[in-house]
């Protein structure tokens, strides 16, 4: 199951407290105060790593803590410092408190946030030790650590995302170009989460790709798989079209194009001003260059004709999306 929200308490730890201490040692008598500081409480701090792909890690773990500082002890020891906890995450991840304020978001491998700061370590009486008073009973306990309420979610980061209407071959496409396999079937909502592949290119060049669950009209009012899953092309740099132009169960692929723009623009009207290509799928199925014809007279757009079963015109696409994106070479 893909989790891309889960809610979340986390502590900091507790700094330790200082010690109460005096040296007692043979023929010194006199040995003064050698209670030594608390440690720290562990730091809460979040990793950005292209490792993980969801947050069903949180979901079912809401509540995570960092170790406490251990108590300062006599002959002047500093207690050990509480351990930090590390919680790994997709890139992507937003992180909201519980009035709902954005206050982190992770876009790229290996980038590090400190979410909750742990508490200081309390002091010794050592600390106080001073030419007026000379055997000081003073301590300070630890500071607590940082806590708090908070929501992961995640919008998912990819170069090209793929929309369309159930069936229209997004899967399909997905499967013929990348290492990511979604479920295929003859049936509505067979992809239920988004799924991201990496298109390779033989000199190394890396795109991605999101296949973004189907949608249907009013998705962007939440129905059926509703906006859950609109906020994940938020981030592409391209959007696909996937359009059936074999026109299956009777659909006109020229109104179906139009309601995908309209559904995109109830939700956000930005993903608009995002570049984007139209693939015309089943091109090898008959009646498919008649309604491709009548798509063209209603829609001024730039075309990809393809076959996801006979293979036919993939090539060409591949290329054409690496002229759009632009990858870098790694």
């Amino acid at each position: 199951m893909f989790v891309d929200e889960a809610k979340l308490f986390l502590k900091a730890g507790d700094g330790g407290s200082g010690c109460l201490s005096f040296r007692r040692e043979k023929y010194l008598p006199k040995g003064g105060p050698d209670g030594g500081d608390g440690g720290n409480g562990g730091d809460v701090i979040l990793l950005c790593d292209d490792n993980f792909n969801d947050l069903r890690e949180y979901k079912y773990q809401p509540h995570w803590n960092a170790k406490n500082g251990r108590p300062g002890e006599g002959r002047n020891k500093h207690g050990a410092d509480g351990a930090d906890i590390v919680l790994r995450v997709p890139a992507g991840t937003q992180v909201f408190n519980d009035g709902n304020l954005l206050i982190a978001e992770l876009l790229e491998n290996g980038e590090r946030v400190t979410l909750l700061k742990g508490g200081r370590g309390g002091l010794g009486n050592n600390q106080f030790k001073n030419s007026v008073n000379q055997a000081p009973r003073k301590t300070t306990p630890g500071k607590p650590g940082e806590m708090g309420e908070f929501v992961f979610k995640l919008k998912t980061i990819a170069d090209i995302g793929l929309v369309g209407f159930p069936n229209a071959g997004k899967s399909s496409l997905t499967n013929a170009f990348t290492n990511a396999k979604p479920q295929m079937a003859p049936y509505p909502f067979t992809t239920k989460s988004p799924s991201v592949g990496i298109i390779e290119y033989e000199d190394y060049a890396r795109i991605s790709m999101a296949d973004i669950p189907g949608l249907i009209e009013g998705a962007s009012e939440n129905k059926g798989l509703g906006h859950r899953f609109l906020k994940h092309i938020e981030r592409c740099k391209l959007l696909i079209f996937i359009i059936d132009m074999a026109g299956t169960d009777n659909r006109k692929p020229a109104d179906d194009y139009s309601k995908l723009l309209i559904e995109l623009e109830n939700f956000d009207p930005v993903l608009l001003e995002k570049p984007r290509l139209v693939v015309a799928n089943k091109i090898d199925v008959e009646g498919a260059a008649k309604n491709l014809t009548a798509f063209k007279r209603k829609h001024k757009v730039e075309i990809e004709k393809i076959s996801c079963l006979t293979g036919e015109g993939l090539k060409n696409l591949k290329q054409r999306l690496r002229e759009i994106v632009k990858p870098t070479i790694k």
